[in-house]
């Protein structure tokens, strides 16, 4: 045989093993025979066969594959190469593909996403492994678009027009022909839609499908961060139309069917500018000297029924979402603010966890059904932290939300007192037990008349706002209780947050022990008790912010599932979301099964609650994200105004491109570009989360107290550029 003839035979036999496991790798959880491999490879003549039953027979005793069945082969366990993950696209246009079950993620290049977008479901060949390498892959095959529009401005040319998406991880603009403008002119902020993208073609086509106005103005700047995450400004008119044309009266044949707490002294504390109290708690001394308090929450699902399109709305939004300037509601006004909304001298149907309750927290007796009450008064938390702090009814002028000094009744202040020092003992209790104590410090801004930031505070938790936490807290884990100890087992809708990553943790000790703290390892109480020793030592020390969101980080992120693994946060075996049907649909299930199982209900099919969590809990992820940038706008905006003035920041994260700074003042961050620090070259160095000059070895590192001056800003990106004027002496 000539040389030739060989080299072409080998090269024949080596596309055919090629073949073999481009076949077996693309479905793994299959099994082919000889003769589906063939077609699929286009295999005809009788030499090519015999050369792929023997490759098959080969590869199978080298352990290559593997022989399922007589003549029937899949590909090995340990050798699959497509996998089904989710893609994050980086700044820089390449991605890395999160794979469930794989320890690396893998790294795509630009050149091989095959069109895959940012959160994109994908299929992903591996490809063989480098020593000492990283994963790397290319995308086959998209399986699930993340999403189809895109915010972004209009570049008009003659004829047609691009629009340049303003996600960074949006790595190509979209071609917009003549017909498909939506009367957009050149430079406006759209929201585009995607239709194709076609092969061969560089950018995808599609249509602008709403205007949301010029860059920088503070409603189109709101509109986009919405836009972005998919989530509605605006309920559709059908659904609009359908809430307002329900009966909300309060009927007698349906307060016959409850509990009726009318008589019982009821009020509710709010923060001072909500508008929806979704939440009271009434309070009586029983004979016994024993305190009977009910937690009594709207009944959303009186009204709220299945199968309707208000249903239907409620559930795909999932959640209210709670903006800088607003609040964007689950549900329409007139049941938000209205109809569920337990304002006082108001009667009202709740749904209600009503517990005896001795001196010293402890639960004598509980009820769980439909009630209907009549709140007495409304405070605020303020109002109701001065009547904590003085232990007297007076409210002066500058506490009060009436506008004017008042005095309320005695039998109010010793409710308010007596349940303060209740929600006390319970607090301690849950400590001990390992809870997590996550009292983050919350920027607010003080908005004039044009939402324009004119001040910044902090809001913070203080015993009022305790005082209802821990309440709300027993009817969650009481009801969750109550339903997950039933026998026999019924599905239920939980809460849950597993155990923080180990590795976090001990990336997190590394942080603080550079601000003189650390982290306990013995076991898992160790654990709680010593990252509440960290969170406590740090308030009001400069680094409590970064240290608190650090932390928060650390930990594994709370879901609803119908599979209870308990909440390691809170220490509880058991928990839900009963308290805020108002504001998440989570809550309006826990509610709806509640009520299925009192009225001795067989238990529901987990698969589909399950699929309704997770939505829940992705509706959550995004609405989070969105309350996120709106603050991020908002702290641009009160920045711009502050152009000129020097700020003492902490160094909050180091990164090989720049140094992240927080003001201390006001906590709003920024950026100093390594590129833009005179005097010096630095280099990045992880071991020291510090960058070092070449030079000088002068070191600015995490947690230094450093003076900044506002260099750029830029609201559509929502990105803050710091000159850095050096450290603090």
């Amino acid at each position: 045989m000539s040389k030739r003839n060989k080299k072409s035979r080998d090269h024949r036999k080596n596309e055919i093993t090629k073949g073999i496991f481009t076949v077996l790798e693309k479905e793994p959880s299959k099994s082919f025979n000889y003769k589906q491999i063939a077609a699929k490879i286009g295999v005809t003549d009788a030499h090519d066969r015999n050369t792929l039953i023997q490759r098959l027979t080969q590869l199978k005793e080298k352990k290559r594959i593997q022989e399922v069945s007589k003549g029937s082969y899949q590909v090995l366990d340990d050798v699959k190469t497509y996998h089904k993950g989710t893609v994050d696209v980086t700044g820089r246009g390449n991605a890395y593909i999160i794979v469930e079950g794989l320890e690396d993620d893998v790294f795509v290049p630009f050149n091989k996403l095959n069109k895959a977008f940012h959160r994109d479901v994908v299929e992903v060949y591996i490809h063989p492994r480098k020593k000492s390498k990283k994963l790397e892959g290319e995308i086959v095959r998209i399986l699930e678009r993340n999403k189809n529009t895109f915010v972004g401005i209009v570049d008009m040319q003659k004829t047609f027009a691009f629009v340049r998406p303003t996600d960074f991880r949006m790595y190509t603009d979209i071609f917009i022909t003549k017909e498909n403008m939506h009367g957009a002119k050149n430079g406006e902020k759209v929201i585009v839609e995607l239709l194709d993208w076609p092969d061969g073609v560089d950018s995808p086509y599609g249509k602008i499908t709403e205007v949301l106005g010029i860059p920088g103005e503070h409603n189109t700047e709101i509109h986009s961060i919405l836009a972005e995450y998919g989530l509605p400004y605006e309920f559709p008119t059908e659904v609009q139309q359908f809430a307002n044309s329900l009966d909300t009266s309060i009927k007698e044949e349906e307060i016959a069917k409850r509990r009726d707490m009318r008589d019982v002294l009821t009020f509710t504390i709010d923060p001072k500018d909500a508008k929806d109290f979704d939440d009271a708690l009434s309070f009586s001394v029983l004979d016994n000297g024993n305190y009977e308090i009910g937690i009594h929450i709207a009944d959303v699902s009186h009204y709220l029924e299945v199968d309707t399109i208000l249903d239907d709305e409620a559930y795909d939004r999932a959640t209210s979402v709670y903006l800088v300037d607003r609040v964007v509601p689950m549900l329409p006004e007139v049941l938000s603010n209205n109809a569920c909304s337990l304002r006082p001298n108001e009667e009202k149907y709740t749904f209600s966890a009503i517990f005896e309750l001795d001196t010293n927290a402890g639960i004598k007796n509980q009820w769980f059904g439909r009630t209907v009450i009549n709140s007495n008064e409304r405070f605020a938390y303020e109002e109701a932290q001065h009547i904590i702090e003085t232990c007297k009814g007076h409210i002066p002028e500058n506490v009060s939300i009436r506008g004017h000094s008042y005095d309320v009744g005695k039998n109010i202040v010793e409710a308010t007192l007596a349940m303060d020092t209740l929600a006390k003992i319970m607090r301690e209790i849950r400590m001990n037990q390992g809870a997590i104590s996550f009292d983050k410090v919350e920027v607010r801004f003080n908005l004039n008349e044009n939402n324009e930031p004119v001040g910044v505070y902090f809001k913070e938790a203080k015993d009022a706002n305790k005082l209802i936490e821990e309440f709300m807290l027993l009817a969650n884990r009481k009801v969750a209780q109550f339903i997950g100890k039933k026998k026999p087992k019924k599905s239920f809708v939980y809460r849950v947050h597993d155990d923080p990553d180990e590795d976090k943790l001990i990336a997190l000790n590394g942080i603080v022990s550079r601000f003189g703290h650390k982290l306990d390892f013995k076991d898992k109480k160790s654990i709680s008790a010593s990252l509440n020793k960290l969170l406590e030592d740090v308030k009001g020390q400069k680094e409590q912010n970064l240290v608190d969101t650090l932390a928060i980080r650390s930990m594994s992120k709370a879901v609803y599932t119908v599979d209870n693994i308990g909440h390691y946060g809170l220490a509880f075996d058991y928990y839900t979301h009963f308290t805020s049907p108002i504001r998440r649909y989570p809550d309006v299930m826990v509610h709806r099964l509640l009520q299925h199982y009192l009225d001795g209900g067989n238990s529901v099919k987990a698969d589909k609650y399950e699929e309704k969590c997770k939505h829940s809990s992705d509706m959550e992820s995004l609405a989070a994200n969105a309350e996120r940038d709106s603050i991020k706008y908002m702290q641009i905006r009160f920045m711009e105004d502050h152009k000129d003035e020097e700020f003492l920041g902490v160094i909050s994260g180091v990164t090989e491109w720049g140094v992240y700074v927080e003001i201390i003042e006001n906590k709003c961050e920024g950026m100093v570009r390594i590129r833009d620090i005179k005097g010096d070259y630095y280099i990045f160095d992880d071991k020291q989360y510090a960058i070092i000059g070449e030079r000088t070895k002068k070191m600015y590192q995490l947690g230094d107290e450093v003076w900044v001056m506002v260099k750029s800003s830029d609201l559509i990106k929502r990105h803050l550029d710091f000159s850095l004027l050096g450290k603090k002496e």
